[in-house]
């Protein structure tokens, strides 16, 4: 092995051996047997915790956490588990089954779609804050007291995060039914800012232990600026002496430059909070916001006139997260926009099906690629293996979220894989049938693929990262998975390809590389020819499709556009979908959409109700209580308008950075007339795919925005491969007019511009089949897509080019390579190596 491979061979090593480290377990462990693994100085006590948690999980095996959680009862967990360090949390036993939970909690995270679960998207009312920076604040805030909230919930990875400027992403995996409830009024709810006094003889309570039944301990934990934990423990009246009452809060400075708050009251509360602090100058007022104490300063004299100041050794952002308590984002409920509720179930089915077409697409495109290209293809096949470990390894350490739409990219990456080696090895080809040897091919068909590949992957990379970063849910998981997929394709297909080839040439195990041949680059179509004809058919179909669209209205969009509900239900037998129509009607729910689907992958058959924003609870007590059919709940969306308002914005915004992003890139790279044709093919493929897909009538949704993103790049993909031939025969100073060059081009990138878009074509056939739900949409569209663009590349890109310099050469390759125009048309330039 020469020296290259060597460190080519080490660094495969690396990268796929830190693959397997960060996916390690993948799957999840069972958290009671984890709770007893990781205790130390078990003794009685711990083996009558873990004994009573065995016996609860026989009973309720879906609930480790709280089984845990029961049977630890008022026991310390803190000497079983020193080495969380969880004395000085205010909860100790709470953040260590939390932590244990984590732990036991395989590497592959699953989403609310393949595991069950809730998520809602909530607006907080910020109608009281002017100042951007108080509302950030007050985000913030409305998320810390949610978090503690939804701990309570024992969910083991739940995603809470602002979105925009007062909305907040909740999103809780794997949540039981009977916890949904529940978690829809926890989060619902409005929190209330308290203010008790503190008991006057608190320390010697606690020191005691002897709490007087009017009070209780409250928890506030502090960070210290050098980073460890300050426990605040303190005994509070558990009647408030006042709810409210806060007007304003703000964070100002004392006349040595520390952080203090400032706050003013409304009438009430002016003459509620004068009558606490003049009857208590003294003693401590816990201030207490959703049931947890933030502080609990001196009253230092009666404040009567409605302002005052709580000053102290607070830190800045201490006095910020104050201020944001004492002003209480949440003092009004939060209105949910958005929710999302799938039973466990069905994520189980969800599952099988993405495994399913992940398997079947991995195997119909190894299959293909061992099948023409023989001991090439082997190789390919063994770089797609570890294409697929480096992509789920580092979607793991990048702690990203598993959803069906990203599995869905996982199985386009694999399609999109083997694209760059279908390029290399029919340069490979090419190199051979010049008569140069097996080494010079090889090493000249990567060299001559690479300008191609990178190119390719760029263009697809500018669609994948604007779905990473402007896209929600599901769909942005999508886009990481792809975006992650596309890097890992380039260092698969150029590093690990090469190093095999390299390998077994040095050790004289490979003589000679046989490939099938299907379509000859000898072959002399004249595609320009039906340039004109192609080009009117197109715009015609466009013109009936998107005329069907307008036809079509309002219908022709899902609630992810227009806001809606949706309601799934299994069930034991069929009723007619009149009967339910009119029992909804009935209920007063007006123009549902009733629709039983079946999953050809899992052979599942449902009943899908849709209907207007804020209806689910309606069409799931009506449709449960039919007295024939056995419906059971499977799951509810719900999207508000302005929820669906804003995808609507987020898909033309993205579309069109697509569209530029592309322009920019192909016109650097070639030429601007070629930026224009691949530009303009894009937004044709785009069109025809949104036409046929009114005529087929289905509904839009965000996945499908998400498949027509990916389009705009696989378009411009396979339109790159084509222009590059054209720019390298203009440059080698081929013979003929720009019209014959062009036809040249084409017939000579025939072969790979069928076999890469058949090979992802292949992958996005078992999602289509075995996909289901709107990953079914998803395929559908992208299917079309791959049709479009794999013509659009021919009959509008290459025509626009032609037509845009009138038939006349572009001015590409001047210099010492022009001298090689008067090379006979017969005999082909001589390569650069």
């Amino acid at each position: 092995m020469n020296r290259n491979n060597f460190w080519r061979f080490i660094l495969v090593v690396i990268v796929v051996a830190w693959s397997f480290y960060e996916l390690y377990p993948p799957t999840a462990r069972d958290l009671v047997q984890h709770f007893r693994e990781r205790a130390v100085a078990r003794d009685p006590v711990f083996t009558s915790i873990y004994t009573n948690a065995v016996a609860l999980q026989r009973a309720r095996p879906e609930k480790s956490y709280e089984n845990l959680l029961e049977a630890t009862g008022t026991n310390d967990l803190s000497k079983y588990f020193p080495f969380y360090e969880a004395k000085n949390e205010a909860n100790p036993n709470t953040y260590i089954l939390n932590r244990l939970q984590r732990e036991a909690a395989g590497r592959i995270k699953l989403g609310l779609d393949l595991q069950g679960g809730t998520s809602f998207l909530v607006q907080m009312d910020t109608s009281g804050i002017t100042n951007t920076s108080d509302t950030s604040t007050a985000l913030a805030q409305a998320v810390e007291v949610l978090r503690k909230r939804v701990d309570k919930f024992g969910v083991a990875e739940p995603l809470i995060q602002p979105q925009g400027a007062d909305r907040i992403q909740v999103q809780l995996p794997g949540l039981s039914a009977a916890d949904q409830e529940k978690a829809i009024i926890a989060i619902k709810k409005p929190a209330y800012l308290e203010f008790r006094l503190v008991a006057e003889d608190s320390k010697t309570q606690i020191e005691q232990n002897s709490i007087l039944p009017q009070y209780q301990v409250m928890t506030h934990t502090r960070t210290m600026p050098n980073g460890v934990k300050q426990v605040e423990k303190v005994v509070v009246e558990k009647r408030p002496r006042m709810t409210g009452g806060i007007k304003r809060a703000m964070v100002t400075r004392d006349e040595l430059g520390r952080p203090e708050i400032s706050f003013s009251l409304d009438d009430a509360g002016t003459a509620t909070f004068g009558r606490i602090t003049s009857e208590n100058v003294g003693r401590q007022l816990a201030v207490i916001l959703d049931g947890e104490l933030q502080t609990a300063p001196v009253i230092q004299t009666a404040i009567t006139g409605g302002n005052g100041v709580i000053h102290g050794d607070y830190s800045q952002q201490e006095a910020f997260a104050l201020q944001a308590v004492l002003e209480n984002p949440l003092k009004t409920p939060l209105k949910i926009e958005a929710s999302r509720t799938v039973d466990p179930t069905l994520g189980i089915d969800s599952i099988r099906s993405g495994i399913k077409a992940s398997i079947y697409g991995t195997l119909a495109v190894s299959a293909f690629m061992l099948i023409y290209y023989m001991i090439a293809g082997l190789v390919a096949n063994v770089a797609l293996l570890a294409n697929i470990v480096i992509l789920i390894g580092v979607m793991c350490a990048f702690g990203t979220t598993f959803t069906l739409p990203g599995i869905a990219g996982l199985v386009l990456t694999v399609g999109m894989a083997v694209d760059a080696n279908v390029l290399i090895y029919e340069r490979i080809r090419e190199e051979m049938g010049k008569g140069k040897s097996l080494r010079g091919s090889i090493a000249a068909g990567y060299s001559r693929a690479f300008g191609t590949i990178f190119d390719s992957h760029v263009t697809t990379l500018i669609s994948s990262l604007i779905l990473w970063k402007m896209g929600t849910g599901t769909i942005q998981g999508f886009g990481v998975s792809l975006t992650i997929g596309v890097l890992a394709s380039l260092f698969t297909a150029l590093v690990v390809t090469r190093m095999i080839f390299d390998f077994m040439l040095d050790r004289g195990v490979l003589k000679s590389i046989s490939m099938l041949h299907l379509i000859p680059a000898t072959m002399k179509l004249n595609f320009m020819r039906l340039a004109v004809p192609a080009f009117v058919t197109s715009w015609v179909i466009i013109a009936i499709g998107i005329g069907m669209g307008f036809h079509r209205g309002t219908s022709a969009f899902g609630r992810d556009f227009v806001g809606g509900d949706s309601t799934s239900f299994t069930f034991a037998q069929k009723v007619p979908s009149e009967n339910i129509r009119a029992a909804l009607e009935r209920a007063g729910v007006k123009d549902p959409l009733i629709q039983y689907q079946k999953d050809i992958s899992s052979g599942r058959e449902m009943l899908r109700v849709d209907t207007l924003h804020l209806t689910n609870d309606v069409v799931k007590a009506t449709v449960e209580h039919l007295e024939t059919g056995g419906f059971r709940l499977l799951g509810q969306d719900t999207v508000g308008p302005s929820v669906g308002k804003d995808i609507q914005q987020s898909a033309i915004i993205a579309s069109l950075l697509s569209l530029f992003g592309i322009l920019v890139y192909v016109a650097f790279r070639y030429e601007f007339s070629f930026a224009v044709g691949a530009v303009l093919a894009v937004i044709h493929d785009v069109l025809m795919t949104i036409g046929i897909y009114y005529l087929s009538g289905r509904q839009f949704n965000a996945t499908t925005v998400a498949a027509i993103l990916t389009i705009i790049g696989f378009s411009t993909n396979d339109t790159i491969v084509i222009f590059d031939r054209i720019r390298e025969d203009l440059k080698l100073g081929i013979r003929g007019s720009f019209r014959e060059v062009m036809n040249q081009a084409l017939n000579q990138t025939l072969s790979r511009t069928i076999i890469t878009s058949g090979t992802v074509f292949l992958a996005t056939l078992s999602l289509f089949i075995f996909g289901g739900g709107e990953i079914n949409d998803f395929a559908f569209t992208f299917l079309v897509g791959i049709v479009t663009g794999t013509y659009s590349s021919i009959y509008i890109a290459s025509a626009l080019v032609l037509w845009w310099h009138k038939g006349q050469r572009p001015h590409i390759g001047s210099g010492p390579i022009q001298a090689q125009v008067a090379t006979p048309a017969s005999t082909p330039a001589p390569a650069r190596s």
